[in-house]
Order: structure tokens, then sequence, then C-alpha cells
């Protein structure tokens, strides 16, 4: 099969021919029909991550939030069938541990590679075919009638926003919620806060109210727009900036999520103004992608359009046009989603 390899960090990616995915008598095969292009793959691309020994090593096929159609089923799985369409989260799960019996496969701590397009353990989905192990648990089953390319945008942005809006956060309808950073998931955040009858604040652009970051203070704006304080702040981004913001937003009793991770600059850690938050009872908390037992709520959604991820996607590109377009991130030149269909 062809594949986008990454040969050495910050180089273009090779796309080349490479040995076709051997299927685990638990896993499956899929015929890759479309895959979103994510900031995540760019710092992987990039090395980034060593910090938390998190870096992706040469000979990594990336690509994370891949759609497709089953080629090959291996002989333990008992749901997934030969030409069944499905997602695959980018958060891959054993399927037996503690966590994924009870609804949490997204921190899976079983003995499994964890993260699909960033481990030598799970190649990813810049390819023509890519391996899914644990089918019966990780597998998403689609309906015939869902676009791929709507599904890949979907992918770990939307995923990510709704665990983070609704399973973590709680957010309910009438609240307040601030999210700072729109890229991809900023943006799928905006759509599931809507989604869940929040009022949202957008520090970058568009929602019920939105604030320039770069012309006024954005912890003063959002406290004023929302007299005082969002009752969720999620910072999409990353940086120590924004995560302090959005946690400064909060208003007493209220929650931060992060979501986006940090940069270079931070190396996995951020300086946070605890006493503050202890004294106002401000929780803070992570969301990692979700649990694969979650997606029918979220494909639900998408079913009766009260989320809509093809809004997002600006542009399809062949698998030849992946290492350009991830290249293009570099200077912040890519505008919403980019999707790659083989």
């Amino acid at each position: 099969m062809r594949a986008a390899v990454l040969r050495e960090h910050g180089e273009p990616l090779d796309v080349t021919e490479v040995p076709d995915p051997t299927c685990d008598p638990d896993g499956v095969v899929v015929e890759v029909e479309a895959c979103g292009i994510c900031r995540s793959d760019w710092h992987s691309w990039m090395g980034h991550g060593e910090w938390a020994d998190d870096a992706v090593p040469a000979g990594q096929i990336l690509g994370h939030e891949p759609a497709g159609r089953v080629v090959e089923v291996g002989d333990r799985v008992e749901t997934i069938r030969e030409g069944d369409r499905v997602a695959l989260p980018f958060n891959l799960a054993c399927g037996s541990c503690g966590y994924c019996q009870t609804g949490h496969g997204n921190v899976c701590t079983g003995d499994h590679p964890h993260a699909l397009g960033f481990e030598p353990s799970a190649q990813g989905a810049f390819a023509e075919l890519v391996h899914l192990p644990s089918a019966d648990y990780n597998a998403i089953q689609l309906p015939e009638d869902v676009s791929p390319t709507d599904v890949a945008a979907l992918g770990c942005r939307f995923m990510t926003a709704y665990n983070a809006l609704d399973a973590r956060a709680g957010l309910r309808a009438g609240q307040w919620v601030a999210v700072h950073g729109c890229g991809g998931v900023g943006l799928s955040a905006i759509q599931v806060a809507n989604v869940l009858g929040a009022r949202v604040v957008a520090v970058d652009l568009g929602a019920d109210a939105v604030v320039d970051g770069s012309a006024e203070d954005p912890v003063d704006a959002i406290r004023g727009l929302t007299d005082g304080g969002a009752h969720v702040s999620l910072d999409a981004l990353g940086v120590a900036e924004t995560c302090r913001n959005s946690v400064r937003s909060v208003r007493p009793r209220g929650a931060h999520v992060q979501v986006g991770l940090t940069t270079e600059a931070e190396q996995g850690n951020v300086s946070l103004p605890t006493d503050w938050m202890t004294r106002h009872e401000v929780s803070f908390l992570g969301a990692r992608g979700m649990p694969p037992t979650n997606a029918d709520d979220l494909l639900s959604l998408l079913a009766s359009d009260a989320v809509d991820p093809g809004s997002l996607v600006t542009k399809t590109v062949s698998l030849d046009e992946v290492p350009e377009r991830l290249a293009a991130m570099t200077d912040y030149d890519t505008v919403g989603v980019e999707v790659m269909v083989p």
C-alpha cells in the first residue's frame, strides 16, 4: 500500500510503498476513505513531546482521524464484518481493563497501543489501509449514508470537545462557556456547546460573543460578558497564556477544562493561580479524546444535523498532498479543517 511516512522530524513526509498491515486475531484492517489532518499530526511531525516521553519516532505513519470500510477481519472478532463502515478513535483501548469496562476506554491502562498514528505498534491512517486492534471495543460502526469526510472531520476534535464539555465539565443549558483558541477543537467546542444549550464566548472568533485576545484582556472581557465569569472555560490551544486566561475566566465553583497539549515552550508544565483556585473552588479538569463506547451519542447528533463537522472542512486533499498541507501548519497557513481522501 501507499502511505505517508515520517523519516525525519520537520522534513516532508515520504509518500511511498510500504507493506500492508497485518490483521491481528482481535483486529480488523480498514480501507481508508478519509482522514482528518490535525495539528496533533503537526506536533508529531515536528518532533514535539520529548518532555512527556511522547515523541513520535522515525518510521511512523501519521494520521489519527480516519473513517473507512473493513476489508479484513480477525478470527476472534465477533461484532464487525467485512464491508462494515467504521470510524477509528485515536485513543485505542484494550477493552478489558477496569477503565474500559466502566466506560472510560479513552484512559485505558491495559497492555495495548494507546494512540493511533503516534506509536510504532499503532501505525496511522495517512495511508490506503490501517489496522484497528481490539475491534469489538474500538470500532465505531457507521451508517452507510454518513459522509466519510464528515466523519473524518468529527475526528479527535469533536470527540474531544464533546467529552470535555459534556462528560468532564457537565455543561448544562443556559450556562456560559468560554472557548480559548478557535482551531479545529475550539470550533468543534463551539458547535457542541450550542447543542448542549450553552452560551458561548469565543476568544478568537464567533459565537454568542467574541473576544479579540490581541486587542483586549480576555479575562476582563469574558467576566464582563458573562456577569462574573464563565461556568466552564476550555483551553483548546495549550500555551501557558491561554491556559491561565482560561482558568481566570471561570466564576466561583466553575470548571476549567484543558484540551490543548503544551508546546515546546511549556514542555508540559504551566504555573497556575492555585491560591485563587482554592479560594473560589475552581476545578481543573483534563480531557483526552472520547471513550468509543460513547460514540453513538455523538453520531446521533451528526445524523440529526445538530452538529455539522462538514461545515469546518475547507479543503480535501490527496495522500500525495498531505506532506505539504502538514507543513503549511507551521506558519498557520491553514483555515478550518483539511481532510485527506486517498
